[in-house]
């Protein structure tokens, strides 16, 4: 008689993320305080040396304030940290730029430009001749950057031997992406918007039989009232082309912005069959009109209704001179635009023990919350990701061998570090793609009460899925900029 033996369930695959290095220049110093420490011991010596210990003695108030700024921490940087921060915040509110108004103009505008406020106003959109797909150029950072929309099937419903599957596929996704050397940054946006019900109420007409008995007058009520009320979730995939590193393929196919779309071509048809992998699809590439949209519903989400209303195919559609917002005024820890208040937080810390690969899942799907989701991937060469190994190494081991001549006690942290950046150059060594990952958050509302209430639920379900927040005090436009908007920006 034989025994068959069923094999064993396979386990759902699980992620850990590395410590997140605080260190600084110098025995934790970052270079905002050595800086400040290395002036403070020269003026101490030039004191000594000149008046004695009694004037040195007299500049004690000096020493205490250095000492302050030094080791004082607020929101997990150092007063002196924040000093340049709060000091470009403080020179744009007292020159107005902290207020920005859209204002008409007679002479007619450049075709294609957004009409962003910040370090967004110079941005335009291009499309191709023979091409409905459109891109944002950059002509300050030399980028050329397309948007996809993709959809795919809920992960947390997938079977674990699927969910697997398209973890892999991400990962070889962005391995594949990265190793064609002229991509400047991926982002991949996930976002809810507030749903007029026009798209379903369209449907409804089209679709439906308003006039069947007690069913048709029920459906009717229930299209009338829920349709509103629902928080549809789209999501974008950003591809940013680095001009510069493309240069020459660029100049094969025959120079120039027409050059660069050919290789913008090539790219997002080989990410598109990438995408496929890790089980996402791939509806299409934006064209000028819907980016438009999508950057004019970040600014003002009630607006969504009015473009899906004139719209043909039930996507929203806007003028791109006509995508920024009307009014911008900055305050130190929001954002305040046309219909809506914004907040927006960095990931400082991913989970550092194993969990799930859906441990956003919760953050993603929080009820009763309008937000932005921005992962932003940096690829990085092979040499410059050794190199930064071989740097992180060096500092661990040379802050050690300083603290155990100053008698201090050896740091846990460093061990742990130290731990992370050899996996991380075996797994260079082995072949795979390096990326530097940064996520945003923005949580968007239209009174402040309600945005308080609503950064207040965010934080909560970020503790629950292992995440840690911190919110970008007195840098809120370019943080928003950044992570609600489909331009695969990131910093200078």
């Amino acid at each position: 008689m034989s025994e068959l033996l069923a094999a064993p369930p396979l386990a759902p695959v699980t992620v850990k993320f590395p410590h997140r290095s605080r260190r600084g220049i110098l025995l934790g110093l970052s270079l905002p305080q050595l800086t400040l420490v290395s002036g403070t011991l020269a003026l101490l010596m030039v004191t000594v040396v000149s008046t004695g210990l009694a004037g040195a003695a007299a500049l004690a108030p000096l020493w205490a304030a250095v000492a302050a700024l030094v080791s004082i921490r607020r929101g997990g940087r150092s007063l002196i940290d924040w000093a340049p921060i709060v000091a470009r915040y403080a020179f744009r509110r007292r020159s107005g730029q902290t207020k920005w108004l859209a204002r008409p103009v007679s002479r007619p505008r450049k075709d294609g430009v957004l009409h962003l406020p910040g370090t967004a106003a110079s941005l335009r959109v291009v499309t191709p001749h023979g091409s409905e797909a459109a891109a944002v150029h950059d002509p300050h950072r030399q980028t050329l950057t397309a948007v996809a929309r993709i959809s795919s099937r809920a992960f947390a419903l997938l079977d674990p031997a699927t969910q697997n599957a398209n973890v892999g596929g991400w990962g070889r996704a962005l391995a594949s992406i990265s190793r064609t050397g002229h991509v400047a940054a991926i982002q991949v946006l996930e976002r809810t918007v507030p749903d007029s019900g026009d798209t379903l109420t369209r449907h409804w007409v089209q679709q439906g039989h308003p006039g069947a008995p007690v069913a048709g007058q029920v459906y009717a009520d229930l299209v009338a009232s829920a349709g509103p009320a629902a928080a549809p979730h789209e999501s974008y995939l950003v591809i940013s082309l680095d001009l510069k590193a493309a240069k020459r393929l660029i100049s094969q196919a025959g120079g120039g912005l027409p050059g660069a779309f050919t290789v913008m071509e090539q790219t997002t048809s080989s990410v598109t069959q990438a995408a496929r992998g890790a089980g996402l699809t791939v509806s299409g590439w934006l064209t000028a009109p819907e980016i438009a949209a999508v950057i004019r519903t970040a600014y003002d989400p009630a607006s969504l209704s009015r473009l899906q209303q004139w719209s043909e195919n039930g996507r929203a559609e806007a003028t791109p001179s006509a995508a920024g917002p009307v009014v911008q005024v900055e305050e130190y820890d929001r954002l305040i635009t046309d219909s809506a208040r914004h907040a927006t937080y960095w990931v400082e810390d991913w989970p550092r023990t194993e969990t799930s690969a859906g441990f956003l899942h919760g953050l993603m799907f929080t009820a009763g919350v309008r937000r932005s989701l921005s992962l932003i991937y940096v690829p990085k060469t092979l040499e410059a990701a050794l190199r930064d190994v071989q740097r992180t190494k060096a500092t661990i081991i040379a802050d050690a061998a300083e603290r155990r001549r100053r008698g201090m006690v050896d740091s846990e942290a460093d061990s742990i570090e130290y731990a992370d950046a050899k996996t991380r150059e075996r797994q260079l060594i082995a072949g795979h793609s390096d990326v530097d990952l940064t996520g945003l958050i923005t949580v968007s509302a239209p009174t402040d009460a309600l945005l308080d209430a609503a950064c207040a639920t965010i934080e909560t379900a970020a503790g629950s899925a292992q995440v840690d927040l911190r919110r970008l005090d007195f840098q809120q436009p370019d943080a928003f900029t950044t992570a609600a908007l489909p331009l695969a920006r990131i910093a200078l």
